[in-house]
């Protein structure tokens, strides 16, 4: 578990220089835009792609196309890595270990926390992240990165990083960031996976999804307030029906299934659901909050 007090955010540039050279290696949507953004901030950057071709705009508003991975990485302290995955992020860097002896590396690549462990073993200045944004919001506030590895790196490079979005540092795990990455992942397919799920629901009965759409908001905004609640009921261990329990939920989740199915949308989610908040029950949680059904996804139900 993270100490949240050992969590450092980074909106504002404080210590390192706006002049930091980079490196950016990947040239997809998500590479170009880094490098994009590093360039509009005043940084020196060297851009790198498997692929040819790909980097004329970034040059034309003055990148430096490396002609090789070793170019690349000869041209900066700091290496900003975005491929397609951790087996290209090893297939391209692991031949080129010395190199990357005295520079910092951040793999924003996607992938697991034991592919982010293993690629740590490239380099002692490793950063693992993830970018919580799209590529058109890098290098705004709305943009957020999360970061976990060498604490020492993420010091001397946090203001380079935080021009790409708001930085965080979680500690020196290096698979922690990936980890946040697939748990905040979740939640938006869950939350989109609702939001459609009714859409289908009230488009049933000829309710656009655009009418819909600010009640949806305004229902998830509310939802918020569960989420602090039982995070803390989750920490303590303790499920106390302070808002309702397991059996009124389940009686509501009951009546979103016979509707789904009376209007031929597909009720495989909310049957999911409602066989989670059962097997709470069967294991003993009956009166407990909603809170208590972590103990089905802990296994432990």
């Amino acid at each position: 578990m993270t100490d949240p007090q050992n969590t450092t955010q980074n909106t504002t540039p404080k210590t390192s220089a706006p002049s930091t050279p980079v490196t950016v290696l990947g040239l997809g949507l998500m590479g170009k835009a880094l490098a994009a953004a590093l360039l509009a901030a005043g940084h020196p950057t060297t851009v790198w792609n498997r692929t040819p071709g790909k980097a004329g705009d970034l040059v034309a508003k003055g990148a430096v196309a490396a002609d090789s991975v070793a170019d690349a990485l000869a041209a900066s302290p700091l290496i900003v890595v975005c491929l397609s995955d951790a087996t290209a992020v090893r297939a391209t860097l692991a031949p080129h270990r010395d190199a990357l002896a005295g520079r910092t590396l951040v793999n924003l690549t996607s992938g697991t926390s034991e592919e982010a462990r293993d690629l740590a073993t490239l380099t002692g200045d490793y950063l693992d992240g993830a970018i919580m944004a799209i590529p058109d919001v890098i290098g705004r506030p709305e943009a957020f990165l999360l970061f976990s590895g060498a604490p020492e790196a993420f010091e001397q490079h946090r203001d380079t990083l935080s021009r790409l979005g708001s930085a965080t540092f979680f500690g020196t795990d290096p698979g922690l960031a990936s980890l946040y990455d697939v748990a905040l992942l979740g939640v938006m397919w869950g939350t989109l996976n609702a939001f459609l799920h009714g859409a289908a629901l009230l488009g049933a009965a000829e309710v656009d999804a655009a009418t819909f759409a600010p009640f949806a908001n305004q229902w998830v905004s509310s939802v918020t307030g569960f989420v602090s609640a039982y995070a803390d009921q989750i920490d303590r261990g303790a499920y106390p029906a302070e808002d309702a329990t397991l059996e009124t939920h389940l009686a509501t989740m009951k009546y979103l299934v016979r509707e789904s199915a009376a209007a031929g949308i597909d009720t495989d989610w909310p049957a999911r659901v409602q066989a989670l908040t059962e097997r709470a029950i069967e294991a003993g949680h009956a009166g407990t909050s909603y809170a208590s059904l972590i103990e089905v996804f802990r296994g432990k139900a």
